[in-house]
């Protein structure tokens, strides 16, 4: 480890004051104690105490030079005591010490600020210079186990649980998050699921009584005809509000595909070719063609097929009123094919009803219909009409591991 260490104010704090306490102890027993006998001097044990403990001070700026002066210490107290007793270890102490007395801090700091390797290879270092293995003492090796590896180890405890409690607030706090986006994403499916229902069904009925009304105004008795009147404008500012609140709801995206369903879906769905029977009941001409049954649909294709032919036809009354209009349902075993066109308008469009459109009604059929695996074509006809043309499976195509 060779980089300085960031350390709060309180920890630098902390370790002046274990620095000065140390410091004053080293000199209490260094000076009042035996002195060393060897050719270093009398004060040569108590000078590599002092100056072992001193360097603590700028252990967050250079912590590898700190440890390394440690290490040289405690290097040279067991080869004193080993080969030339009394040189800078005394050979009678106060207290008995076979380190120097910064080896815990030094240790202690390792174990939170250094890569698990490096302190665990300096406390196996410092632990077998404290120890001394070759020639153990009762009363020296207890102390050096205790100088080293009690606080090695006891500080490993301590950054373990620090690290476990962030590890599981982090946890809680992504959990919390997922939940939020998960609460977010169920909003947005449930707004586009609102925007596509509205713009569906509401307009499509909306967009009939405008047209009933329409009939009536023109064929009715003056009074009914003032009345129908009003149910045309109010019909045609509904559908206004509508589309600007449907312009509200939809979002960019859409949500996954629908999960598989059984048969029968016409039945509970609606059956795809009641809106051609509406609108022929409103007045638009239109001529139905229906081969099979739709039972065998499932729900989600029917209401999606449903949809087309609804919105084909809420398009025809907008922008082409009273042009001739075909409907084909063709129902297959494993598909259904769909196809409304329209003549060229015998007229301009419905200023009323085409001011009402908010241009997204095709584009959202056709995320509907890629969202059950189907294919849809829109666009005009060589004698001035419009066609809409859509293939839909007869079930939503699973997904390996779909329940």
């Amino acid at each position: 480890m060779k980089g300085p260490v960031a350390a709060p104010p309180a920890a630098r704090r902390t370790l002046v004051v274990f620095v000065v306490a140390i410091t004053a102890l080293d000199l209490a027993l260094g000076l009042t104690g035996p002195p060393t006998t060897g050719w270093a001097g009398p004060y040569a044990g108590v000078a590599l105490q002092v100056v072992s403990t001193l360097s603590l001070l700028v252990l967050y700026r250079w912590p590898g030079v700190v440890t390394g002066v440690v290490v040289a210490v405690a290097v040279l107290m067991a080869l004193s005591d080993a080969f030339a007793p009394g040189l800078f270890v005394p050979v009678e102490q106060l207290s008995p010490l076979t380190v120097p007395r910064a080896v815990p801090a030094v240790l202690v700091f390792l174990v939170f600020a250094a890569p698990r390797r490096e302190w665990i290879a300096v406390t196996a270092v410092l632990t077998v210079l404290a120890a001394r293995p070759w020639s153990p003492a009762w009363d020296l090796t207890p102390l050096g186990l205790l100088a080293t590896l009690v606080p090695a180890l006891g500080a490993a405890y301590v950054d373990a649980r620090r690290r476990l409690l962030q590890s599981l607030r982090e946890r809680a706090e992504r959990a919390e998050r997922e939940q939020h986006l998960l609460a977010e994403q169920a909003r947005a499916d449930e707004r586009r699921r609102l925007a596509a229902d509205m713009h569906d069904v509401v307009t499509h009925r909306i967009s009939l009584i405008v047209l009933h009304a329409g009939a009536l105004e023109t064929s009715a008795a003056p009074d009914v005809r003032s009345a129908a009147g009003d149910i045309r404008s109010a019909g045609t500012q509904a559908l206004t509000e509508l589309r600007d609140l449907v312009g509200v709801l939809r979002t960019e995206s859409e949500g996954t595909g629908p999960a598989p369903e059984r048969a029968g879906g016409a039945r509970e769905a609606g059956d795809p070719a009641e809106p051609a029977r509406e609108s022929a009941a409103a007045g638009l001409p239109v001529d139905l063609d229906v081969e099979g049954s739709p039972d065998a649909l499932a729900p989600t294709v029917a209401r999606t097929a449903y949809r087309v032919v609804q919105e084909a036809l809420t398009n025809v009354r907008k922008h082409a009123p009273g042009a001739r209009t075909g409907v084909c349902l063709r129902y297959g075993p494993d598909r259904v094919e769909i196809r409304v066109v329209n003549a060229a308008a015998p007229s301009g469009p419905d200023p009323s009803l085409a001011a009402t459109g908010s241009g997204s009604g095709l584009a959202g059929l056709e995320q509907r219909v890629g969202l059950v695996g189907g294919t849809l074509r829109h666009g005009p006809t060589p004698d001035g009409g419009f066609s809409v043309d859509a293939r839909l499976p007869a079930f939503v195509p699973t997904t390996p591991g779909t329940g």
